[in-house]
């Protein structure tokens, strides 16, 4: 049995699919850092228990995420990136971070599951620490401008959670944005199903979105983008995948049964 039980498990799948993408498609995402740590997989079977498009799913995720982060680099300079929730996301070695400060920050059993596989980097730190108790922030400047990326996280609390942690955070950062993944109602029930076909029966999720205006106006953030997943993997991947990869990944698009968020906070 894992040592990592429900939710904390579920941080070896986008390791697992990171991996897979690396290897079979490395002209859309490639993580060196992923490979690395293969042998933390090979006895999971996630792999064999996953469709072709929920592997790329979780890669798109990685691969917009980066994107959008090296946007608020480049438009900032001097910035902290603190990544809640990270599990063993590997960003910050796909990144170029010029004068960004990482933040990587999770619970004390993963961060010291992060520490056997690699040390943080010269502008990068570990920190232990629950997301919702806020208690991180007193290890980062927060007059800094500031992006809190939150990757398959909220999913897994309730309605009313994330609405609060945004309302929280409102009044430490003086220029923060945040950018997070949602699903839709549909797609929330998909996730549900996959997690649980890969072995996983324990980490139910609960949250997702399905009016991104109203619920932008709810948390009373200025939204900057709502950004589906799939539009450069069908543009580079095209017929590279199977033809149900292809439709899932447009409809999904089309019908925000996955997105990202992009808030003003």
């Amino acid at each position: 049995m894992s040592e990592f039980e429900g939710v904390e498990d579920t941080l070896f799948i986008p390791l697992t699919a990171r991996i897979t993408v690396s290897k079979n498609f490395p002209e859309y995402f490639f993580d060196q850092k992923a490979l690395e740590m293969e042998d933390l997989i090979k006895d999971k079977k996630i792999d064999e228990n996953s469709t072709q498009y929920s592997i790329i799913a979780n890669v798109a995720r990685s691969y917009n995420l980066d994107r959008m982060t090296e946007e608020f680099i480049d438009k900032h300079g001097k910035c902290n990136i603190v990544n809640l929730g990270v599990g063993l996301e590997t960003s910050y070695y796909r990144i170029d971070g010029k004068n960004a400060l990482f933040f990587e920050v999770d619970l004390p059993e993963v961060i010291e599951l992060r520490e056997k596989y690699f040390e943080p980097g010269l502008n990068e730190k570990f920190i232990k620490g629950d997301l919702f108790k806020l208690d991180w922030c007193n290890e980062l400047d927060t007059t800094l401008p500031t992006l809190l990326i939150v990757a398959g996280v909220f999913q897994y609390f309730h309605e009313k959670d994330v609405p609060e942690f945004i309302e929280n955070i409102k009044d430490i950062f003086e220029n923060a944005e945040l950018i997070f993944d949602a699903a839709n109602r549909f797609g929330n029930i998909y996730c549900n199903f996959y997690v649980k076909r890969t072995g996983n029966k324990s980490a139910r999720m609960y949250f997702y979105i399905d009016d991104v205006e109203k619920f932008a106006q709810k948390v009373n953030c200025q939204l900057i983008e709502c950004r589906g997943f799939y539009n450069d993997a069908l543009r580079m991947l095209d017929k590279k995948v199977g033809l149900y990869s292809r439709a899932a990944m447009r409809i999904a698009d089309n019908r925000k049964n996955t997105m990202i968020l992009h808030l003003k906070i």
